[in-house]
């Protein structure tokens, strides 16, 4: 998986078309390619805070990528959200940790604009919950592991379930 920590890469029509068809629908408010597949294929977009219609969109790591949205469902309909909320419940390090994560997405997504319906709502349930895996999971693809814990913690679990690994391509 090749990893742009800083910011996302460059779209171009090939990508716009992957895009498509992975979501099999138009893809909105592209920014960029925060996340490649290791055949190049995207695997999570970046999304503008606005989009072009004019509606406010929090969701500013968007995993595209059709195997690891099917793991990150796999996961979700086992309630592993419940297991991870009892962790952050418990764990005030884990607790930490995963608001500095949230921080820090708030802070990307600023780069690309302010938007005030959703000033301070991050995505995935970040900072206090686990509400959503395929947010997390994308978050921590796009800006590489050791930020977000819970991201890379389910990243972990999709590799040891057999579930998607980001470092082999399953387009």
């Amino acid at each position: 998986m090749r990893r742009q920590a800083q910011s996302a890469s460059s779209v171009d029509r090939a990508d716009l078309e992957v895009l498509a068809d992975q979501l099999g629908r138009a893809p909105r408010g592209v920014a960029g390619i925060a996340a490649r597949c290791v055949c190049g294929r995207p695997t999570v977009v970046r999304t503008l805070p606005r989009l072009e219609d004019g509606t406010p969109f929090p969701t500013t790591y968007y995993l595209t990528h059709p195997a690891a949205v099917r793991g990150c469902s796999t996961l979700e309909a086992e309630h592993l959200m419940e297991e991870l909320n009892d962790e952050l419940g418990r764990d005030t390090t884990l607790a930490a940790a995963y608001a500095r994560a949230h921080e820090d997405y708030l802070a990307r997504r600023r780069e690309l604009g302010q938007v005030a319906q959703i000033d301070g709502v991050s995505a995935g349930g970040m900072p206090t919950r686990v509400k959503c895996l395929h947010a997390l999971v994308a978050h921590s693809l796009a800006v590489g592991p050791g930020l977000n814990p819970v991201g890379d913690r389910v990243l972990d679990l999709l590799r040891e379930r057999a579930l998607w690994d980001p470092s082999s391509c399953a387009c």
